[in-house]
Parts: structure tokens; C-alpha cells; sequence
């Protein structure tokens, strides 16, 4: 047993560890509870679309970034530049007032940046997944084509006073590979709460190959989850306890419609679900872990 850094949450955890899906056999979303469909395809587009700001989640009713924008604002109160409310007065901000959004809901840096928008050092703005099609459809056979969203430049100690990002970055890379017609996706996942996160990402990232392979010509093929710490918090024993006891039910299969010839033809509606069958929910509440604290940087300072 150990505990989270920032929170100081129980865990328990394993270092380097790998699942592996045939995505032929079925689309992999978790059976052994209900996982919610609506913000995975939602949270994925945001990523595709480049999008930085919360709002777009927040006007289609997925919550599941709300809390890191709030801590900033946080931060702000603290220093006298925004009045106190509350979380949920502060999302109900975000969905009124646009001007409110623009300044408070943006998460710079985050996935949808790093993968659409990468900032180069001379200005340029690097399209890091629109790369990775245009190389599919000239040498597929290449081993290269790694997206990545680590950039020391603003993590942790490494970044300026200042300038660190106060929301973790966990599914940090992935690696595009193609074999015999099929297209493999491989993500390397730094941090996995695996109870609550992991069954969001295997779907996001499943959902992510098949996009790719679809707009690419390639029939998906393995989707392989990396782990480097998987853990279990404390809080979520007793559910996981539940869920492991729970007999697996048949995957249900997704369908991306033929009008999606680039990656910016892609919007939630043109995914469809079919026959997911799952056992019932099972709640655990949210670790708000990792991101960089400027307290922390005295201890790398001395």
C-alpha cells in the first residue's frame, strides 16, 4: 500500500503491465460494469478535434474534465483575481457565459493540442495525427509514427515558475503500426486508476484505432494498453472486489459511418454502438491526483 502524492488516497498498485484486444473479436467495452458510452466518444472527439476549452464537454454534458479548470480558478481566488464559487456555480458559468469560458474553461497544453496542435519552437503548429494519415497512406510500412503528448517544457519542475501544468497528463504516447492490411494501436499509459480511468481509455483508444484504420483503408486490428503504475485506490476496493465476481458478458461492436473520409469528418453521431449488453453501474468517487504544485518546486530548488 502506498499513497497518492497529491492526495493522499490509498493505493494499491503494479509497475508495467500490458492488455492486449483483437479488435475483430468485438469492440472492448467493459462489460463487468456500465461504462458510459456518451462521454467516450464525446471526450475522444474533443481530442480529435483539437479542442483545449471545456466548454464543448460541458455543453453536451460530460463532466469528466470539470474539476481541473475549477483548480486554477482556485488558484485565482486565492490570489484576489476572480471571486469565490463554488464548482458547480462555476460550471453553470462555463455553459452561459461564453466570455467566462474563453478565459476560465481553456486547459492549454492538453490532448487535443498536442495531437492537432503542437507548438513548435519556431511558431509552427505540428499536426501530429494528421501526420501519422498522410504516412499511412504513403509508406504504412514505416515503424515511426508515435504521437506523443510529453512535453517537458511544461511539466513539473522541468517548466518554468509558473507555467507547469496543474492537470496530469497520463496516456502519454501511442504507436501507430500496420501488419498484413490491419492497423495496431499501442498506448503507453504513465498513471491508470484502474478501476474508474482505464475502462474510459481502453474504449477511447479502441475507438481511436478503429477511426484511424477507417479513414486510413486499414481494417483495425490489436489495440495494446501499456501500463507503467496501474493502480487501485483505496476507495474503490470494495466495487473492484464486486466487479471481478461478475461473469463477463459478449462485446458489442461499433460501426463508423462511410461519410468519415478525413479526421475532420468525425463527430459523435457518426459512431454507432450496437449491442452492448453490460452489468449494472458501480460508483467510486474521483481521485483529483497528479499536475505539478508550485509548493513542490522548493524541494527541487535546495
Amino acid at each position: 500500500m502506498k499513497g497518492d502524492h497529491n492526495t493522499g488516497n490509498g493505493l494499491q498498485s503494479v509497475f508495467g503491465a500490458q492488455m492486449r484486444f483483437d479488435l475483430s473479436q468485438g469492440f472492448p467495452l467493459l462489460t463487468t460494469k456500465k461504462t458510459w458510452w456518451k462521454g467516450i466518444v464525446h471526450e475522444l472527439y474533443w481530442f480529435v478535434s483539437g479542442q483545449t476549452n471545456i466548454k464543448y464537454l460541458v455543453d453536451n454534458g460530460v463532466h469528466i474534465w470539470d474539476d481541473y479548470p475549477y483548480k486554477i480558478y482556485q488558484d485565482a481566488v486565492k490570489k484576489g483575481e476572480a471571486e469565490e464559487i463554488t464548482q458547480d456555480e462555476f460550471i453553470e458559468k462555463i455553459a452561459s457565459d461564453d466570455d467566462f469560458a474563453e478565459k476560465w474553461g481553456e486547459l492549454p497544453h492538453i490532448y487535443g493540442e498536442h495531437w492537432r496542435g503542437w507548438q513548435a519552437s519556431d511558431g509552427r503548429e505540428i499536426d501530429q495525427l494528421q501526420w501519422v494519415i498522410d504516412t499511412l497512406e504513403v509508406t504504412p510500412e514505416r515503424k515511426h509514427m508515435v504521437v506523443t503528448t510529453w512535453n517537458p517544457e511544461y511539466l513539473y519542475a522541468m517548466a518554468n515558475p509558473g507555467e507547469a501544468l496543474r492537470f496530469p497528463l497520463c496516456h502519454i504516447l501511442y504507436h501507430i503500426n500496420t501488419a498484413g492490411g490491419k492497423l495496431n494501436l499501442q498506448l503507453y499509459q504513465r498513471s491508470a486508476d484502474m478501476f474508474l480511468g482505464v475502462p474510459f481509455n481502453i474504449a477511447s483508444y479502441a475507438l481511436l484505432t478503429h477511426l484511424v484504420a477507417h479513414v486510413a483503408g486499414f481494417e483495425p486490428g490489436d489495440f495494446v494498453h501499456t501500463f507503467g503504475d496501474a493502480h487501485i485506490y483505496q476507495n474503490h476496493f470494495e466495487q473492484v472486489t464486486e466487479q471481478v465476481a461478475r461473469e463477463p458478458k459478449p462485446l458489442p461492436t461499433i460501426e463508423i459511418d462511410d461519410s468519415v473520409k478525413t479526421l475532420d469528418d468525425f463527430t459523435p453521431d457518426k459512431v454507432i454502438l450496437k449491442d452492448y449488453d453490460s452489468h449494472g453501474k458501480l460508483a467510486g468517487e474521483m481521485t483529483v491526483a497528479g499536475g505539478f504544485d508550485e509548493k513542490d518546486r522548493d524541494k527541487f530548488d535546495k
